[in-house]
């Protein structure tokens, strides 16, 4: 009775933050819900149409847009969805919204810059198919990267109702444009990816809508004296980020390429299909969870220098980790039962060999998840230059993981590698994280 009368109590105390949280919570799952029941309906769609090749060459080509989100766009987002709660408090919207534009502008023209050069050089070698399909993710890429900067804008403003809409939109969207464009090109990789593009651009439009909507509710205005240099405040957040992008691609990407060097393309297809119906929904899930307390930890920190809200922030982080590594070994337990059944309802015959290795992959992406959990609050310290040993040397210590043991052992090898890799992030990152005070 003593329990339930204090549970009672608290409700009463924080009857209307409580309120607050279940409504923000309900929009997040209901958004990530159609997010990922349309990616699974993406997959059973595209491997009806693709052969396990084309789909190994689709999986190849949606590099090149991972290298762009994770490397060139990928600091500057996650920088963009930091500084706003900061720039709120100090009343200049209006200047952090400015230094936002210029950054995104200066990158898209260093994209721009080393797409025509790659568009260049598979021209003049005559790979024809590779030109269309680069070309294709490497404006998905672009568009993809505007869409995140402005989703992570409004989650930074819990506008929850608007994130979700647009990440149910998105994953629908795709489906129907994605079979569209293949009926008017194709069945072919690249016709796939224009579909992406275009379902990327209708979402960045429906954005750009609602951001204004945004800035004319704030009433953001040019400040009269304001001295922060949200520029050089949000570069020194995402540099360390975008160094650590680029061996971040490097672990998800040469696991699809050493699969194309050691074995066949066939294989990629097939493992792309598993990716997408055992890793995927993982990392969407992590997302949904990371997108609905991303905000708070920002808000419970605050100014990085006071160290009270610090150790609050930290205690509920690692809870959140040890949740979510007992989550994963759940739902492992729970693959190894079932992954039959799942890949009989999601892909078609042709990829289902793969099932036996469902266990391990969710293993995988679900200790990754928590990893990333804990670096949500290095992040919050901005002191992202910490997580650089891990990115570089970790990450390079888990490429060379995927390329050898796939050289020596194949499909077995790389899914060994996974969860060594895996793991070795998480316990690296639970490190880095007790040192960060």
């Amino acid at each position: 009775m003593k329990i339930l009368k204090h549970l009672i109590q608290r409700y009463v105390v924080q009857k209307d933050r409580i309120h607050r949280l279940s409504r923000e919570g309900g929009w997040i799952i209901a958004g990530q819900a159609a997010s990922v029941l349309g990616s699974l309906v993406l997959v059973r769609v595209l491997t009806e149409y693709l052969e396990p090749a084309e789909y190994g060459q689709l999986a190849l080509g949606l590099t090149v847009a991972t290298l762009v989100n994770q490397v060139v766009m990928g600091g500057l987002i996650a920088g963009i969805g930091r500084f706003y709660s900061i720039a709120t408090e100090k009343g200049d919207l209006w200047g952090y919204l400015r230094a936002a534009r210029r950054m995104l502008i200066i990158a898209t023209a260093v994209v721009v810059g080393l797409g025509m050069i790659l568009i260049g050089t598979l021209a003049a070698v005559e790979m024809h198919q590779w030109l269309w399909l680069a070309t294709a993710a490497l404006v998905f890429s672009i568009l993809s990267s505007y869409n995140s900067a402005l989703n992570g804008i409004q989650n930074a403003a819990r506008q929850r109702a608007i994130v979700a809409l647009h990440g149910g939109m998105d994953a629908w969207l795709k489906i129907g444009l994605a079979v569209g464009v293949m009926l008017w090109l194709g069945t072919n990789s690249a016709a796939v990816v224009a579909g992406y593009a275009l379902s990327a651009f209708i979402i960045t439009l429906s954005q750009f809508f609602f951001l204004r909507r945004l800035i004319a509710r704030q009433n953001v205005t040019c400040p009269q004296i304001i001295n922060e240099d949200w520029t050089r405040q949000m570069w020194l957040f995402a540099w360390p980020m975008m160094v650590g992008g680029l061996f971040n691609w490097g672990y998800y990407a040469s696991q699809r390429w050493a699969l194309e060097l050691f074995v066949s393309t066939d294989e990629v297809g097939k493992f792309y299909a598993l990716t997408q119906v055992a890793y995927t929904p993982i990392a969407l899930a992590g997302s949904l969870f990371m997108s609905f307390i991303t905000p708070i930890i920002y808000a419970r920190v605050g100014d990085p220098n006071n160290r009270a809200r610090l150790t609050d922030a930290k205690s509920l982080i690692f809870r959140i980790a040890s949740i979510g590594m007992g989550a994963t070994l759940l739902a492992a337990a729970i693959a190894y039962f079932a992954h039959e059944w799942v890949f009989q309802i999601l892909v078609a015959e042709k990829y289902r060999d793969y099932s036996v290795y469902m266990p391990l992959v969710v293993t995988a992406a679900g200790f990754l998840q928590s990893s990333l959990g804990l670096g949500l609050f290095v992040a919050s310290k901005n002191q992202t230059k910490m997580i650089l040993p891990l990115a570089v040397y970790g990450q390079s210590i888990i490429i060379i993981f995927n390329l050898s043991l796939t050289w020596v052992f194949g499909i077995n090898g790389l899914i060994v590698a996974m969860v060594c890799g895996a793991v070795l992030h998480l316990f690296w990152m639970h490190r880095i994280t007790r040192q960060v005070g």
